[in-house]
């Protein structure tokens, strides 16, 4: 945590007890699995006394709360849901909403919205695909940015300058070979207006993802986990009917159509 200089307006109004909530939480959200009390304790080097009645009030308030399997203590989705609900991401959901569960049904596939945060992608929507049988993502779901079919369109699809940012940030967390590899895949994507990719976790999935664009920046992007279903429609077809939803998605958006 950096230290606040003496004539900073940080240093000149103090909340103890919200820096300590503030730092918790930014540990958990960071943490790629649950955390202890003893853990936090250690990682914020603060005694488990003086951070136990702080994570039980998180966790009374719904922030945080103790993992499936019992191992310590992780972030829940309110954080998540409280963002979303701010006015920009409501507009999106407004629009994206109807027109991916149209796309679902035309598909017979499920869908997703996916939005950056920091170096990593978070599914914001989702529409599961219609009858009794299909795969879907959870609304809250994170990967990196680098690992992810939606991560590669919404950093290819970047004005120049937001890459470059974004480049910084991303780049710190790879390997040689994994760079130049999402490197590669983002010109590919910026080349053909969507990028196509097998699933690295699932076999049998091939995710199809096209860019959300606004007049200012790309907000989103649009993937779907296409599985071949015999009364479903080709994979090519459904590519197609995707691309045509993100562009007029983008549009009501003020974007390119």
């Amino acid at each position: 945590m950096p230290k606040d200089t003496k004539d900073s307006p940080a240093a000149k109004y103090r909340a103890p007890a919200l820096e300590k909530g503030l730092d918790v939480l930014e540990l958990l959200a960071s943490a790629k699995s649950p955390m202890t009390l003893s853990q936090i304790s250690q990682q914020l080097d603060r005694s488990v006394s003086e951070l136990f009645r702080m994570v039980q009030v998180l966790e009374a308030r719904g922030y945080v709360g103790a993992s499936p399997r019992g191992d310590g203590f992780e972030l829940t989705n309110k954080l998540f849901s409280l963002g979303i609900s701010r006015g920009p991401s409501q507009n999106l959901l407004a629009s994206a909403l109807p027109m991916m569960q149209s796309l679902s049904e035309a598909t017979r596939q499920a869908c997703h919205l996916t939005i950056a945060s920091d170096d990593r992608m978070v599914v914001i929507a989702r529409i599961e695909a219609p009858g009794d049988l299909g795969f879907s993502v959870r609304v809250g779901y994170q990967r990196p940015l680098i690992h992810s079919t939606s991560g590669v369109v919404l950093y290819a699809f970047q004005k120049p300058k937001i890459r470059e940012q974004w480049r910084t940030l991303l780049k710190a967390g790879a390997t040689s070979d994994e760079w130049k590899s999402f490197e590669a895949h983002a010109e590919a994507a910026l080349g053909q207006g969507h990028f196509t990719s097998a699933s690295e976790y699932i076999d049998g999935i091939t995710d199809l993802s096209a860019p959300v664009m606004s007049d200012v920046t790309t907000v989103a992007a649009l993937t779907m986990p296409y599985i071949h279903v015999h009364d479903g429609v080709t994979q090519d077809e459904a590519l197609v009917r995707l691309k045509t939803v993100a562009k007029t998605l983008s549009k009501s958006l003020g974007g390119p159509g």
